[in-house]
Formats: C-alpha cells, sequence, structure tokens
C-alpha cells in the first residue's frame, strides 16, 4: 500500500565526520532509524560559581557544557529479505554498520604505526593523532560539532558465522563550543550557527507576562 504523496519525508539523523582543516566530507553514516528519544543535558557554565563573588552572579563564561545521549538501532532484517541486492548484509550481517560508527573513536592505523617508527626511531615527542570533526546532525536546525565520549554496542542476534544482524548503539556526544576549540576552528562557526539558530527560534517563543497571573512585576 502506498503511503500518502502528501506527508513530509521523515529526514535521518546522523554523523558527518569532516576534515577539520579543509572541511572536506570523511563519512557521512546515517541512522538506520531514528531514535524515539533524545536525552540532552546543559551544564551551566557560571561565571560567579567558582569566584564566589556577588558581582558575577549573573555572567556567564560562555555556552552550557551540552552532553547529548541517544541508543540507535540497527537491524539487517530489511536487507537480508534482498539477498541479491545486499550480498555484504549475507556475509557480513550488521558489522559494516557498527564499525563505521566504532571507526570513529579509533585513530588511524597509519597514524599510529607513524608513531609507533617515529618512537623506535628516538622520538622524544608523539604528537596525539587528530580525528577528522564529527557532526551530529538531527534536522536542519541542528548541525553540532561533538566529541564521542561514550560508545557501548549491544549485540542481540547472529549469523551462524556470528556475524551480527541487530544492535543497539548507545551514543554520548559532547558538543564542542567556542571555548573547546583554537580560534579560527571549523567547529567554532558551526557551534556559533547552531547557537544563533538557537536565539532565532527562542524569539518566537515569548509569552505575555499577563498569562502568568499578574498584571507588573513588583
Amino acid at each position: 500500500m502506498n503511503g500518502n504523496p502528501q506527508s513530509p519525508k521523515t529526514v535521518s539523523g546522523g554523523l558527518v565526520l569532516v576534515d577539520p582543516n579543509n572541511s572536506a566530507v570523511v563519512r557521512v553514516i546515517v541512522l538506520q532509524y531514528n531514535p524515539d528519544t533524545l536525552s540532552r543535558t546543559l551544564q551551566v557554565q557560571g561565571a560567579g560559581a567558582e569566584s564566589g563573588d556577588r558581582l558575577d552572579v549573573l555572567r556567564l563564561k560562555g555556552a552550557p557544557i551540552e552532553t547529548i545521549k541517544l541508543e540507535a538501532e540497527i537491524d539487517a532484517a530489511d536487507q537480508l529479505a534482498q539477498p541479491d541486492a545486499f550480498p555484504k548484509a549475507v556475509q557480513y550481517g550488521i558489522s559494516p554498520q557498527l564499525a563505521a560508527i566504532e571507526d570513529c573513536v579509533y585513530p588511524k592505523s597509519a597514524t599510529v604505526q607513524a608513531n609507533i617508527d617515529s618512537a623506535a626511531s628516538g622520538t622524544l615527542e608523539i604528537i596525539p593523532a587528530e580525528t577528522p570533526l564529527a557532526l551530529f546532525t538531527w534536522g536542519a536546525n541542528r548541525v553540532l560539532p561533538v566529541r564521542i565520549t561514550e560508545l557501548s554496542v549491544t549485540e542481540e542476534a547472529f549469523t551462524p558465522q556470528l556475524n551480527p544482524l541487530r544492535a543497539r548503539v548507545s551514543l554520548t556526544l559532547r558538543v564542542l563550543t567556542t571555548n573547546d576549540v583554537p580560534l579560527g576552528h571549523r567547529a567554532a562557526s558551526l557551534f556559533m550557527a547552531y547557537h544563533q539558530a538557537k536565539e532565532r527560534l527562542a524569539a518566537g517563543a515569548s509569552g505575555q507576562i499577563a498569562a502568568l497571573g499578574i498584571g507588573r512585576l513588583p
């Protein structure tokens, strides 16, 4: 049965990995199913919280630290129903999809090997590997630079070769703000665009003081 052609198409959430130096897209990870819930925590960065100065009680050091938690489901059932169209699903199950997500928290093996070789040759300072910049996308108004701080995978069904067929992936994402990155970093401009979009949305949601049961402030 065909769906209503007038129904808006549901967009998918996901992650986009970009090169922080030139913004080239490295990889796009589309969530197979959008999570039913999205948990967000904002930790306020008050200037007076540490100093104890009453003059700073209303001052903010910067944007709040925002943490996003979600659980995504991955299932090979639809692809296995069309084995000729999806031979990799038959061979590997959902291993490629899991690997794409897990690879986000690994340094590149070539970089690790280069560091090992440098250490073996006597290099005293080894610079930690830089990963691509991850962007969490949840609709047009939320394209956020993030760092994956926690990733857990629960595999629930397997092929006879023990390749996973179904899994739940839990992600904890820390939004990167202008306070987290160097001046001019791509993450800073992306966060500012997100911040400004939030301000525009907030401007359209102002109520009337009379609705609170008071005519005016004391």
